[in-house]
């Protein structure tokens, strides 16, 4: 038999196994900023340039990138290098996105069903969070479309698992611009922005009940709304 000699393994390919660990765990999600290099390298007690080299490495592999002044970011694992190839098909086409809500429908559906059967003491906080900022939102005459966007990652979230996380991250940044467009146009009145919240609100009771069958019916329910009213505005912008 031959062995191979034992090589100590570089400081910063350590560094960049916990990182990817920790992305692949779930605990940073697409678009989540990791701490800066300096608090990096007091966290793991290395030097910055070890603490660069990790990122690069992790860049490389696609898993973060790094912006000038903005910091590093997780990267969607369902995102080409070339970016999201959902959100050039949407923009070419809006009816597509038609077919995008079909397939939140199915995936969502889902999220919220593991959501209840799975959600962490903290998961139910941060969906309660989110419920009282559009609750302040709806007092103050504001509207919550981020705050909406939310709600439906940190469902994905609370499913822990990683796969459901990354593909809703990639859906939901592949239909920003439509939905954007969507909220503006056709959740006018106070009356659709009391309906909506209750929608939220009916999905975000079951998870925190551990109703899972609930909150599955109670997501079809909303994302069907959101689906009759997005066919409409589309009918409105065909010539």
């Amino acid at each position: 038999m031959q062995f191979q000699p034992i090589k100590p393994k570089k400081v910063s390919s350590q560094i960049a196994d916990q990182i990817r660990s920790s992305i692949l765990a779930g605990e940073f999600a697409p678009g989540d900023k990791l701490p800066p290099e300096r608090e990096l390298a007091e966290m793991f007690g290395v030097s910055r340039p070890s603490v660069r080299e990790a990122l690069n490495m992790l860049a490389s592999a696609g898993l973060v990138m790094s912006y000038q002044g903005g910091g590093t970011v997780v990267m969607s694992l369902v995102e080409t290098s070339a970016g999201n190839p959902l959100m050039e098909l949407i923009r070419f086409k809006q009816e597509r996105a038609l077919d995008v809500i079909e397939v939140r429908k199915g995936m969502e559906s889902w999220t919220a069903y593991y959501a209840a059967e799975r959600a962490l003491p903290e998961d139910v906080r941060r969906l309660e969070e989110i419920i009282d900022g559009m609750q302040r939102n709806l007092d103050g005459l504001k509207p919550s479309e981020d705050l909406d966007a939310n709600f439906h990652i940190v469902i994905a979230r609370a499913t822990h698992n990683i796969v459901w996380l990354h593909l809703m991250q990639s859906l939901f940044d592949a239909m920003k611009e439509f939905q954007q467009s969507v909220w503006r146009a056709v959740y006018i009145t106070q009356e659709d922005h009391h309906l909506l919240f209750k929608h939220h609100q009916r999905i975000f009771e079951a998870i925190k009940a551990k109703d899972a069958a609930g909150a599955r019916d109670a997501m079809i329910d909303h994302l069907t709304f959101a689906e009759q009213r997005s066919t409409a505005y589309i009918a409105r912008q065909q010539p």
